[in-house]
């Protein structure tokens, strides 16, 4: 066990995330409309079946797959959560809004206030036990409306409904709320529109125009929404928010060197170049030409917009890294690592394949602060899990326990390189359903729910052994690792 000292500054912001598709259920209350997430199958074939050619959103409520859409039923127990999160002492909160609670079809004028007056109790919550929320106003579930009918991000006007939607959440909790990101994991449209842009092959998800014309219309809806913030609230922080995985070359040869510059030019900094420095990055072209993309359609002051409102702070995921090998005949490719590559001889992996490595968030760290000179927040990171209960449900997660002391170690040692880290939020603090299979066996949380893949289960909430460790790292803002 690691005796390393560790170093996080005052003010430091531990907590956990969570997104509200996979957690909150009651995907049809309150005036609620259907979301992506609610269209989207569950199972472990749920990225082939989206990817498929097939696939157009068209679904049967009656065979909606437990848990996907039922989620742990935190709609009527969030008071609840909200107390175990105090109890382990979190400084912040992050979680999303459903785009389809506020506006159930997506297009409408006026907002549904049940579905704010839900958020209002949600907000309200965490400030009475002192909790900062961070709130991701899309986290993969824009209203399906929004998605068939338009065809989703591709489609121009989907800035404006984007740009009411923000106007109505920011200007109702911009008071109480200090920090906020636009989009979850923008960037990984680049391998799954389905999620962040609501795009299948059906609605044009195979052709990179749409990918890239739709993440333009993304951009320029996150500025109008930073605009917004910023004129609501002075000291609101609006940030973007990036899958990033730290990416090798498998050896020396300048073939391999070259196409690790590309990657990491193409998948962990178009998206942030964007919104981060506010204008399109020299490479773009070199993209345009390799994927087929002509001229973007853009406004006359979309670029003037992005570049004035470009986002406060960087917020990323964090689960694995990638290796890059051009020059092999036959690769070992690296079985459930989201984003390909090939198998990296010196790492261990998860259960579910993926790479894990803690140096490599060290890397990532400096990579993003050297390149954008901004607050960084890494607002997702863990360990999805198969979890073994006793008979009185207690889970002795000690593998999850190492993984992370190992990711809050890189974290300080960051910190000592001098990167600003405004924050830590593990994802899925509470058990919650897959985004990659609508299940409930990949777990990643500190408190046990008791839910099957079946949907069948008490949904009652039992603290893990690591729940009380990450309460130790807290009170000791992360000096007690062991």
């Amino acid at each position: 066990m690691s005796n390393k000292t560790t170093v996080f500054p005052d003010g430091f912001l531990w907590g956990g995330a969570t997104a509200a598709n996979q957690l909150e259920g009651a995907y049809r209350s309150d005036g609620k409309g259907l979301s992506v997430a609610d269209a989207m199958p569950g199972g472990k074939q749920r990225f082939q079946i989206l990817g498929s050619d097939t696939f157009n959103w068209e679904i049967d409520e009656d065979k909606f797959i437990y848990p996907n859409h039922r989620g742990i039923d935190h709609y009527h127990r969030f008071k609840e959560d909200i107390a175990l999160f105090a109890k382990m002492g979190f400084k912040c909160y992050r979680f999303s809004l459903a785009w389809a609670r506020i506006f159930p079809k997506g297009d409408e004028a006026t907002p549904n206030e049940a579905g704010l007056k839900f958020y209002d109790q949600v907000i309200d919550e965490c400030l009475k036990h002192g909790i900062e929320p961070v709130i991701t106003i899309s986290h993969y579930e824009m209203p399906l409306h929004l998605a068939k009918e338009y065809g989703g991000w591709k489609n121009r006007k989907m800035i404006d409904f984007f740009e009411n939607y923000a106007t109505v959440v920011l200007t109702r909790y911009g008071k109480k709320v200090k920090y906020w990101m636009t989009f979850n994991e923008i960037n990984s449209a680049f391998h799954f529109p389905a999620l962040s842009q609501g795009m299948v092959k059906a609605t044009g998800a195979g052709d990179y125009q749409n990918v890239f014309q739709a993440w333009h219309n993304q951009f320029v809806a996150s500025a109008k929404a930073v605009k917004i913030g910023h004129e609501i609230n002075p000291d609101m922080q609006i940030g973007c928010m990036i899958i990033y995985a730290t990416t090798y070359s498998i050896d020396a040869n300048p073939v391999n060197q070259m196409a690790t510059l590309a990657q990491n030019q193409e998948f962990n900094f178009y998206c942030t170049d964007a919104q981060v420095r506010g204008e399109y990055p020299a490479y773009q072209q070199r993209m345009f030409d390799k994927y087929g993309v002509s001229e973007l359609e853009m406004g006359a002051d979309d670029l003037e917009l992005m570049r004035k409102y470009a986002v406060d702070y960087i917020g990323f995921s964090y689960y694995m890294s990638s290796a890059v090998n051009e020059t092999a005949e036959e690769e070992d490719t690296v079985v459930g690592n989201l984003l390909g590559g090939v198998r990296n001889p010196f790492l261990e992996a998860s259960e579910w394949g993926w790479q894990i490595d803690p140096e490599g968030l060290r890397i990532a760290l400096n990579e993003l602060y050297d390149r954008y000179q901004k607050p960084l927040f890494i607002v997702e990171n863990g360990l999805g899990a198969i979890d073994k209960v006793d008979e009185n449900f207690y889970v002795e997660d000690d593998y999850r326990i190492d993984y992370l002391r190992r990711h809050i170690e890189a974290m300080s040692d960051a910190i000592k390189d001098g990167v600003d880290l405004m924050g830590y939020t593990p994802w899925g603090c509470i058990d919650l359903v897959s985004a990659s299979t609508g299940e409930m066996s990949k777990r990643y949380g500190f408190i046990y729910v008791d839910l099957d893949d079946n949907g069948e289960g008490t949904m009652n909430r039992y603290e893990k052994k690591s729940f009380n460790w990450y309460k130790q790292v807290i009170e000791t803002n992360g000096k007690e690792l062991k």
